[in-house]
């Protein structure tokens, strides 16, 4: 049997369906598979062909059959893309299939309901104020779908209307529950998505860091708190350490397995240090991490947070609990002047000496000459250092290829490098004199934006340097990038290197090409300031903030006046919501098509016609039409057919084109009884 859909479902409603199926999946199009594209390309453009009468429904077979398929398909390849991708693939086919099959207007509000929980989905990935403000459209198109059910009838800029309505009114709600609701940890962690990581990596090969100097991805952001001793840094301040790496096996760098050990257990175990007493200058500071997918955090020396989702690892670095898939701000407090690790273990030490057997000899040596020549370990370390400076060393981003002896090559052949060059040369040294050290890895300088006053630290700021182990001192940062390339510490990689060499070349597109513009970089600057201020108070709007926010609201947040808040709150939301529900309206008041009538009535009345209690409207407009035929036969007709449209309007059922058409003629014959000479 042959579905009549436009029986069921208006064609207003399927109209909205066309367009909500596209912008709902759309921001998702990343999470599905080329299966999952196919499919619901194939169910939307059989969809069109319903909407204009081409193709009939699909027997149901056939859905099915693509629902097993489908279905089948993923499970195949779920250890691929992820348990968690592979239910939102799920849900896309469920959505798509649903929306194909679709016969009564129950379905319809399936489809919506689906709708809502994909446009949920969506903002769970990214919450961009930008992002947000898309989704916001997005709900309220999938508004037109539910409303166009109860309006079939109505145009479609009223369904629409009358969405962003229903939104607005929403937003007070939404923005009280936000303020007030208690902030709550997850009830259940979901599975992680399987997705491309971004930013620094565990290891460190001497080719790593020049891959991300061609990013022009965000990192993080930095932003001094008040109470903070500084709230702003020179360039060669801002090292943020980011991962620390003591095993170097001839080609790459990688962390002790105990600290790997420690990162496993942080979830369960939470480790925590204590700030020692006397530890000097206080860089107060929030960060705001983007999705790097990876649970290292960022921070300055010696980085302490009290944040619940970051722990504070033996060898000063800052971690999360949780791989960071969104944005991520939490608190740090740092002490510039604190000493890291006052006493070395035994085990620590062995590791920050070894070297792997038999390489790099000609290193070996040049660092037990340099033992004999110094043998106070820190003037030792200064030597190392000008050596890098009284030698022909040159600072690049396309060295000549290495050999298996990677430091020797680098030290006493091809003499030009990069950060992760240098440091592993100066580790090395070290290490080969018998001084422990280590390389870190992270990020070094960072862009300045005077608007909002915080600092924007990208991917191709990423930087290797060197820590070396000295008694009396703990550890100490040594840079010989600095005295390589002094400029690149100082005023930043900017100074050093041609953006469109480097973390332009593969962007196009990039907002960066602004900075050499200087009123489209005070653009872009001014629209980064208003992400930030995005981020810090809607994505990282947590207990504190808020308990902060009702105390400069309240004058204190304690719980009997944040009851009475939201007790006055709802009430005048719900009075405004009931006045523009039209409750607050006489249940008397006329609509304007009966004031319009009884305006002319009461003309005709002071004319000496009156309508009489109970007359119908055709039976006033005989009596009009005799008492006016003699001497005004135009007022006569005019209102013989200002009667009869009224008629139509008020007890005809009429299609809304007629009825807008008949509208229009009413007020213009309406207009010309009010103003005519009787």
């Amino acid at each position: 049997m042959k579905d009549n859909f436009d029986s069921i479902i208006s064609r207003n409603t399927l109209f909205w369906l066309l367009i909500t199926n596209v912008v709902v999946l759309l921001p998702l199009y990343s999470n599905a598979t080329i299966w999952s594209i196919g499919i619901c390309a194939i169910c939307f453009v059989w969809r069109i062909g319903i909407y204009f009468g081409k193709v009939s429904a699909p027997p149901k077979l056939l859905v099915t059959s693509l629902a097993i398929g489908a279905a089948s398909t993923l499970g195949l390849v779920a250890s691929e893309i992820g348990a968690l991708n592979a239910l939102v693939n799920l849900l896309l086919l469920g959505y798509a299939l649903k929306y194909i099959e679709m016969r009564e207007l129950r379905d319809v509000k399936v489809v919506v309901l689906v709708g809502y929980f994909l446009i949920a989905f969506a903002l769970l990935e990214q919450q961009s104020m930008l992002f947000t403000m898309q989704m916001l459209l997005v709900a309220v198109i999938n508004s037109c779908v539910l409303i166009s059910v109860y309006q079939d009838k109505a145009l479609k800029k009223a369904n629409a209307i009358f969405a962003a309505k229903i939104m607005l009114q929403s937003l007070p709600l939404a923005i009280l529950l936000f303020v007030v609701f208690p902030r709550l940890g997850p009830l259940w962690l979901a599975p992680n998505l399987k997705v491309a990581q971004t930013g620094l990596s565990n290891e460190l090969s001497f080719g790593d860091i020049g891959k991300l100097t061609r990013s022009d991805e965000l990192a993080f952001r930095a932003t001094f708190e008040a109470d903070s001793d500084r709230q702003q840094l020179t360039n060669s301040e801002l090292y943020w350490r980011t991962l620390v790496m003591e095993k170097y096996d001839g080609k790459t760098w990688r962390q002790d397995h105990s600290i790997k050990h420690k990162q496993r257990m942080a979830f369960v175990e939470k480790p925590k240090r204590q700030v020692p007493p006397n530890s000097g200058e206080r860089l107060a500071y929030t960060i705001i991490s983007e999705p790097s997918h990876k649970k290292w955090l960022y921070g300055l020396n010696v980085a302490y947070s009290d944040a619940p989702h970051v722990v504070e690892l033996q060898d000063y670095r800052l971690y999360s609990v949780r791989p960071i898939d969104q944005r991520l701000s939490y608190r740090v407090d740092s002490y510039p002047q604190q000493v890291m690790e006052l006493e070395l273990s035994e085990n620590t030490r062995k590791i920050n000496l070894g070297l792997p057997a038999n390489l790099n000899p000609q290193t070996l040596a040049l660092g037990q000459s340099f033992k004999q020549q110094y043998p106070d370990e820190l003037e030792r370390v200064d030597a190392f250092m000008r050596h890098f400076a009284e030698n022909a060393f040159y600072y690049t981003l396309t060295p000549p290829p290495l050999g298996e002896q990677q430091v020797d090559d680098f030290l006493f052949e091809n003499r030009a490098g990069f950060c992760a060059h240098y440091a592993s040369a100066f580790v090395y040294l070290n290490r080969a004199s018998g001084i422990p050290a280590r390389m870190v890895t992270g990020y070094q300088g960072g862009e300045y934006n005077a608007n909002a006053r915080y600092y924007s630290v990208y991917q191709y700021m990423a930087h290797a340097w060197a820590e070396v182990w000295i008694e009396g001192k703990g550890w100490q940062r040594f840079d010989p990038t600095a005295m390589i390339a002094p400029e690149r510490i100082l005023d930043g990689f900017d100074a050093t290197f041609n953006s469109q060499d480097t973390y332009l070349a593969d962007s196009p597109f990039s907002t960066l090409r602004m900075k050499d513009y200087p009123l489209l970089n005070k653009l872009r600057q001014q629209m980064a300031s208003i992400d930030f201020y995005w981020s810090m108070w809607v994505l990282g709007f947590d207990e504190s903030r808020k308990q902060q926010l009702l105390a400069n609201l309240l004058g204190s947040a304690d719980a009997s006046k944040v009851a009475l808040f939201m007790l006055v709150s709802l009430i005048a939301i719900a009075t405004m919501i009931a006045y523009y529900a039209g409750l607050f309206s006489s249940a008397k008041q006329k609509d304007s098509l009966i004031k319009r009538y009884n305006r002319i009535c009461t003309r005709l009345n002071k004319r000496g016609i009156t309508r009489q209690t109970g007359q119908t409207v055709s039976q006033f407009d005989t009596q009009v039409s005799e008492a006016l035929a003699s001497s005004n036969p135009q007022v006569a007709q005019k209102f013989s057919e200002f009667s009869s449209i009224y008629n139509q309007l008020k007890y005809q059922p009429l299609s809304q084109p007629q009825a807008n058409e008949l509208r229009r003629r009413y007020y213009k014959l309406y207009l010309g009884l009010r103003f005519c000479a009787l």
